[in-house]
């Protein structure tokens, strides 16, 4: 049976210190990780009870009865005997290394985005540039279908019935954009931009209790790791604002990148260079001949030399 929370606090000689958490994200996902983190800050400046209660209430999103799968859920494709490319946690010659994505290097890839999109976030336009990036990198063939599955907050859209303040439980949908390597490749980087925000736009309250039907009715099927890719925007969580009385972190934010079993997850995470310079931290773990490619990618996409940093070093601790 696996351990539902770890935390462990390292002191480092300047004073300073680490707090590391794991968790099981079967029991809540990112914005519920903060709420416990915030709970856990306040007691320890002194309070008796945190601001915000936890509330369980996992009975509001159960499966309809009877269930109604009403939406498509390409996330869930069952293609589980399919051949192509999957970054799996069994390569041994897995890499990893962030890059820095500042003011500099996200004007530049809006610049290539056409007029009628120059309005699209900065999420949507940095999933269509690495999106871009890791397909030609890992050599994915032409006729083959890529996916792009995109981390959406689901909390705000449901109202039927609405959440209360303190559910802390997993609240969000990965729908995913789906093309082929050639159109991804060939296309105007307009057309990426626009799958991206395609998919982000269907999650709506029908489309999250009909991945609650869906969950009944197929079994809990896995989600597609086969030439996919899972982006998760963590830069307005709250990870930097948690205050356990020495004042806001220097950072705060994942590890590493890639999942437990699955390298291909993507996190964007807030961060402040060396330089004082914010921005957003992106963890890629990639084969390390990909990652060669895909450095190369990157650099004749923005047009500039955005350096990978040094490898995360996991901890043995």
């Amino acid at each position: 049976m696996n351990v539902w929370f770890k935390s462990q606090v390292t002191r480092l000689k300047c004073g300073g210190f680490i707090f590391a958490l794991s968790m099981n994200h079967t029991m809540c996902d990112g914005t519920g990780v903060v709420q416990l983190m915030n709970a856990i800050a306040e007691i320890a400046r002194g309070a008796t009870e945190p601001t915000i209660k936890p509330i369980w209430c996992r009975e509001l999103l159960n499966a309809r009865n009877p269930p109604h799968i009403s939406c498509n859920h390409h996330e869930y494709n069952e293609l589980s005997q399919e051949k192509g490319t999957i970054i799996s946690c069994n390569d041994d010659n897995i890499v990893q290394q962030s890059f820095f994505f500042g003011p500099m290097e996200i004007a530049a890839i809006r610049n290539l985005v056409p007029q009628n999109l120059k309005k699209g976030t900065k999420f949507e336009i940095l999933i269509a540039c690495l999106w871009c990036c890791l397909t030609k990198a890992l050599q994915i063939q032409s006729h083959e279908e890529v996916y792009m599955m995109c981390v959406v907050n689901a909390r705000s859209m449901l109202n039927n019935p609405p959440l209360p303040i303190g559910y802390y439980g997993n609240v969000f949908a990965f729908p995913a954009a789906i093309t082929t390597a050639h159109k991804l490749n060939k296309n105007p980087f307009g057309y990426v931009v626009e799958l991206i925000k395609k998919a982000k736009s269907e999650v709506t309250n029908e489309y999250m209790h009909s991945v609650a039907d869906l969950m009944v009715t197929k079994g809990r099927p896995k989600y597609k790791t086969v030439r996919s890719f899972i982006v998760s925007d963590l830069t307005n969580i709250g990870f930097r604002d948690v205050d356990f009385g020495w004042g806001k972190p220097v950072y705060g934010g994942l590890a590493e990148g890639g999942s437990e079993d699955f390298y291909g997850v993507i996190y964007f995470i807030s961060y402040k260079n060396a330089n004082g310079e914010e921005g957003t931290i992106v963890p890629i773990c990639l084969p390390t001949k990909a990652m060669i490619r895909f450095v190369k990618e990157l650099d004749d996409m923005i047009g500039n030399q955005n350096k990978p940093s040094p490898k995360f070093i996991k901890s043995l601790l």
